[in-house]
């Protein structure tokens, strides 16, 4: 995975007034842990925002005083109305234990179902990965060709060799399925039953079925 530098600032104090006085002047409040005591420090919202507003993931080379930390983004705060950073917690790494991100999934190839009429069900964007640091992949790629209507894609045919998915086996990762249910003839005129009486509605937007739960 590619790992992106950026420079920090320690905090000289910490306190609700000075990380506001913080982001005024363009700074994002940050603290880094993982590793020895905790640090407080800043690091510049136009630097980070164009590493971040991209569906890529990173390692984050920190420089702090001249010292280099090697950290993956643990959580992000945002102001609930102009979405700007609140405040970034980073957690830094020595490579000899694993560590856990959210991977992007990307479908590869056009599912056969899809040319039949069906649509592509994608549960999540990201599946959270346990990996040592050299073998974190930057994306979990799916190939979804051979996919026909009601077929789905788990959790468990996705095992690769030294990543951990963090999520149960039978979990629900993406799949093919109608727009609709299709309902046969004889359904139909059973459906209209007595006058007087209300038929039932059938479905629409069925996932495909699932053995259980499949595939941050």
């Amino acid at each position: 995975m590619k790992t992106v530098s950026i420079s920090g600032s320690l905090r000289k104090n910490v306190g609700k007034q000075d990380a506001k006085k913080c982001r005024v002047e363009g700074q994002i409040p940050c603290v880094m842990y993982g590793i020895g005591e905790q640090k407080f420090f800043t690091i510049s919202n136009k630097n980070f925002e164009k590493y971040v507003n991209t569906p890529n993931i990173h390692f984050f080379e920190i420089d702090l005083e001249g010292k280099k930390h090697n950290t993956v983004i643990q959580e992000m705060q945002f102001h609930p109305v102009t979405d700007n950073f609140l405040h970034v917690d980073f957690l830094e790494f020595d490579g000899a234990k694993p560590i856990i991100m959210g991977v992007p999934l990307q479908e590869v190839g056009t599912a056969s179902g899809i040319t039949k009429g069906g649509i592509l069900m994608k549960k999540m964007h990201k599946l959270k990965v346990s990996a040592l640091p050299e073998f974190m992949p930057d994306k979990i790629e799916v190939d979804i060709s051979a996919l026909e209507i009601n077929d789905s894609i788990h959790i468990s045919d996705l095992q690769q060799e030294n990543i951990e998915f963090i999520a149960k086996p039978q979990q629900f990762v993406i799949g093919v399925t109608t727009t609709r249910t299709v309902v046969s003839e004889d359904d139909e005129e059973g459906e209209e039953g007595e006058e007087g009486e209300e038929s039932p509605e059938g479905e629409e937007g069925a996932a495909p079925a699932e053995s259980g739960e499949s595939k941050k």
